[in-house]
């Protein structure tokens, strides 16, 4: 799809820190339609008003009529469980979906100390504002797994794409990462998944995606003949000499020290220390195998203006229009302030 090519950013942010629950920060937008008209924007955040000290991010979300002025809705719509391992930190990066009975479920990244691999979980609703957490886990991989996106397929079947990082000796909290790239799960029933074969989109493809692909979301085709399009995120690499400290999710020391409840200031300290995240294009005729990287939204850089002078990430997208799609993702400044950003697809 050529009008995939060309992105428009819209001013402004649709979202940024204004209060006790997102102040620190908040990224990983999920935009949702509703039955009633308008739309919901789920996101992960985290702030002062944390419900315990380790926690390390939740789910909040926003209303909207126009997809452009969001206004957020109280409380917490999805937090961490201290008490499962696996869920005991974080929880980030939701994809809703609609059930065939009506309610909602949501597919989030789920995260506990760094010797254990992150997972995915989800969690049922009957009206998107009160989540109850399902029991189990959709999906794991040994190096962990992320930044879900489900889309429904024919035949009341579903798919997800997703990260699956592999590590090196030493696993997720000693060894090197040596990969994180997307691969895909089905499903019949929306809580058995089983794993694809292959991977759909391996990284390190080209210098900018040097530091793993977080985030894969799939538009499929609107006849049989059209192709499957996607769009990921991927991080690069710091520049030869580059300080990068270690990011809290992965510092086990720090965890065991009781010291991750500075996560906020610790991870933005990791953004901003040479990363940098930019949002790219891929296509297929099948859904299974995808094709090169092409890029198709970045910010100007270190040191730059713009919400996303730094990174640009996690999106997810919604039909306005036949042909027409907005973009919402993570942007992050020069500065180190995170928001939610949006923009158009033009047409060519």
């Amino acid at each position: 799809m050529e009008l995939f090519k060309s992105w428009i950013k819209e001013d402004g942010p649709r979202l940024q820190g204004s209060r006790d629950l997102d102040s620190s920060k908040l990224q990983s937008p999920c935009i949702v339609r509703l039955p009633s008209g308008g739309y919901r924007l789920f996101y992960t955040a985290i702030g002062p008003a944390k419900p315990y000290p380790d926690c390390q991010g939740y789910i909040l979300s926003a209303a909207s009529k126009d997809g452009l002025t969001f206004e957020k809705e109280p409380g917490v719509r999805l937090a961490p469980q201290p008490k499962i391992p696996h869920m005991s930190l974080r929880v980030i990066s939701p994809s809703v979906a609609a059930c065939s009975d009506g309610r909602w479920r949501m597919y989030f990244e789920s995260r506990g100390p760094a010797d254990i691999p992150t997972v995915i979980c989800s969690a049922i609703s009957s009206d998107m504002l009160h989540w109850e957490l399902e029991e189990g886990i959709r999906f794991q991989a040994p190096g962990g797994v992320g930044g879900v996106r489900y889309l429904a397929l024919p035949n009341g079947r579903g798919r997800f794409c997703c990260f699956e990082s592999v590590y090196g000796s030493g696993g997720p909290s000693h060894g090197p990462r040596t990969s994180q790239r997307i691969v895909s799960a089905i499903t019949s029933d929306g809580l058995h998944f089983e794993k694809e074969p292959g991977d759909r989109v391996l990284d390190r493809q080209s210098e900018y995606d040097s530091a793993g692909i977080t985030t894969g979301e799939v538009i499929a085709p609107t006849d049989a003949s059209g192709p499957w399009t996607m769009f990921l995120s991927a991080w690069q690499v710091p520049a030869p000499g580059a300080e990068v400290p270690v990011h809290p999710s992965h510092d086990v020391e720090a965890i065991a020290n009781g010291r991750s409840a500075e996560f906020a200031a610790a991870s933005i300290a990791a953004d901003m220390s040479g990363f940098r995240s930019r949002i790219f294009v891929s296509r297929s005729t099948d859904g299974l195998t995808w094709g090169p990287l092409e890029l198709v939204l970045e910010g100007v850089g270190y040191g730059g203006d713009g919400l996303d002078a730094v990174h640009a990430e996690d999106m997810s997208l919604i039909q306005t229009a036949p042909g027409r799609y907005r973009m919402y993702y993570a942007a992050c400044d020069a500065r180190g302030r995170w928001c939610v950003a949006s923009a158009i697809n033009g047409v060519l």
